[in-house]
């Protein structure tokens, strides 16, 4: 579970830090484990002819491995976006300070709050109920709309690199 990183973390000094945003997430052991799957699966003759040819293995991983890898990278790279992206729960354990919140804990923030009176000044009481539900509607959209951007130019690679590990014939 996350009690370990949160024990880690105030022994660190690393609360209401943004490195205590960043360090518990940045290798995550399944990611790591489709990766090296994939890596696995480039054939081996590959970088033997690029040896032969003098390459080193810098330019083995950036000539053959990294662009033979791009679906797999491409779904890491969405995975790892959504995650981070979706991210209030940790930042919303070990953040108190209300400047540093993360632009999710306030979109949660105000998706749950009833109190919309900040927001609706000068509207009639009539009109605040639809007009507190427009808000959360638009919260909604500014939750989902970089996901959703973002997803069409990694689909092409989605299809191929969600497949990685799977069984082979």
């Amino acid at each position: 579970g996350m009690i370990p990183f949160y024990q880690n973390l105030r022994s660190l000094h690393l609360m209401n830090s943004h490195w205590g945003l960043i360090l518990p997430f940045m290798i995550s052991t399944y990611n790591m484990i489709i990766l090296k799957t994939s890596f696995e699966s480039i054939p081996k003759s590959l970088s033997e002819a690029a040896r032969i040819d003098g390459a080193g293995h810098i330019r083995i991983l950036f000539s053959i491995v990294l662009p033979l890898s791009k679906p797999v990278l491409a779904v890491m790279l969405l995975y790892y976006g959504v995650g981070v992206w979706n991210g209030w729960f940790w930042a919303s354990t070990i953040l108190t300070d209300r400047s540093m919140y993360p632009l999710q804990v306030i979109l949660r923030e105000i998706l749950l709050s009833n109190d919309t009176s900040v927001m609706t000044q000068g509207v009639s009481s009539g009109d605040l109920e639809a007009v507190g539900a427009t808000i959360r509607y638009a919260t909604v959209i500014v939750a989902t709309l970089p996901i959703l951007c973002a997803y069409p130019f990694l689909q092409k690679y989605f299809t191929k690199g969600i497949m990685i590990g799977a069984v082979k014939e």
